[in-house]
């Protein structure tokens, strides 16, 4: 059994098979799914998805790039989602500067994400972090404001010197297709460093697709690709791979095994 720990279903690409796709990928062994919002306008689709869909599981969030339109009034509404049972962590929140490299607006990215920080304190959620470019804030915010919540560095992509800081924090790193890739060098040994039980299996789909399919559209199903990875570094079976990143998904998110 796989957990899937993050994805995005609500993209557009996706929509002329989402139900399709949705309802066969508990077939193939893709048993729990965190669909993530990143949009203010993500944030509702992502939970009615969760209510459609048994295995599907819904986090409520604005990524750092998308924070056109961010009002305190969001953030209350997430606060109100987080009532359903299906709501299971806030994210994706963060900070990017790759894309955004103004002192103004990479201030702003700063607020809101420590605003939805104290979101998810308010709501005892664990978060889903993203951060690129933003190595140094990024672990300065979670020292500051992050204390005692549970998290995990989306994507990771920083050194393994980092990594293990975050792992001394108690976090987790998400693990997706970019560790097949042949330029992954840094992550390869990230993942050969990182204990097992401090990595969390994702897609981030449809981005991100493993190797073979470099290029496609990315799903939950070729999550086999990124385990046979992982399996491959650390001279573990791929059965092993899974149970522990279920074990561990489950004890990040709050689910029964």
């Amino acid at each position: 059994m796989i957990f899937e720990s993050h994805a995005h279903y609500d993209d557009e690409r996706f929509a002329e098979d989402r139900g399709e796709l949705l309802t066969q990928l508990p077939t193939l062994g893709i048993k729990r799914i965190i669909n993530v919002a990143s949009t203010i306008e993500s944030i509702d689709v992502c939970v009615k998805l969760s209510k459609e869909y048994p295995h599907v599981y819904a986090s409520v969030g604005v990524h750092p790039s998308e924070l056109e339109g961010m009002t305190d009034d969001v953030i209350d509404h997430m606060k109100q989602l987080t009532a359903d049972e299906k709501v299971v962590a806030i994210g994706e929140i963060g900070l990017d500067f790759y894309w955004e490299k103004d002192e103004e607006a990479q201030n702003n990215q700063k607020d809101w994400f420590i605003k939805q920080l104290a979101l998810a304190r308010a709501v005892d959620l664990p978060v889903i972090i993203h951060s690129r470019d933003a190595a140094e804030e990024t672990m300065r915010i979670m020292k500051e404001h992050a204390t005692g919540l549970d998290a995990v560095i989306h994507c990771y992509s920083y050194s393994p010197e980092l990594a293990r800081e975050y792992v001394k924090m108690g976090y987790y790193l998400g693990i997706g297709g970019v560790v097949t890739f042949k330029n992954a060098k840094k992550l390869v040994t990230t993942v050969e460093q990182t204990p097992l039980n401090r990595i969390l299996l994702e897609t981030d789909s449809p981005y991100l697709t493993p190797e073979p399919f470099r290029g496609e559209r990315n799903d939950s199903g070729k999550l086999f690709y990124v385990v046979e990875k992982i399996a491959q570094i650390k001279g573990l079976s791929t059965q092993e791979v899974e149970e522990v990143t279920w074990n561990n998904a489950c004890a990040l998110f709050r689910m029964n095994r």
